[in-house]
């Protein structure tokens, strides 16, 4: 099944791991959810350390939640949301001081998500109505620093 293949892992050196951090979280706060997505990409598929891949995936989703609310896909943007919250959790659980070495409060950016994750249950309506562009009707995405 290729769903269960595991992603390639291509070494990439940390000040390169970091580089893409940056670039990903800059690409973000401008709102660019696809281009942050592409960009921690190599900074996933880059390490070893399983604390640090969780980090690196949690975020990719949590920027993936957003592409999908642009284009107006309400499952999409649960699924990866609630897959952003598990891998963050996950990073969080083996190494509490990872994120925040890298300017991340994980425990503020949990409690966004949830805020987020509980605002999306309430909007099924509206959308359904034809209220608005999903991505009108969803929180705005949250800070991750």
């Amino acid at each position: 099944m290729q769903g269960d293949r595991p992603k390639a892992y291509r070494p990439l050196a940390p000040d390169l791991r970091r580089a893409a951090l940056e670039a990903g979280l800059s690409a973000y706060d401008r709102g660019d959810f696809f281009e942050a997505h592409e960009l921690l990409e190599p900074a996933w598929m880059g390490t070893s350390n399983l604390a640090e891949r969780a980090l690196y995936q949690g975020l990719i989703k949590l920027a993936a939640g957003y592409v999908h609310a642009v284009r107006g896909n309400p499952i999409g943007v649960a699924r990866n949301l609630r897959g952003a919250r598990a891998h963050l959790d996950t990073s969080l659980r083996l190494d509490p001081d990872l994120a925040t070495r890298s300017g991340i409060d994980l425990a503020l950016l949990l409690v966004r998500l949830d805020a987020r994750l509980r605002a999306i249950e309430t909007i099924a309506d509206e959308f359904a109505a034809g209220r608005g562009p999903l991505i009108d009707l969803i929180p705005e995405a949250p800070a991750v620093r």
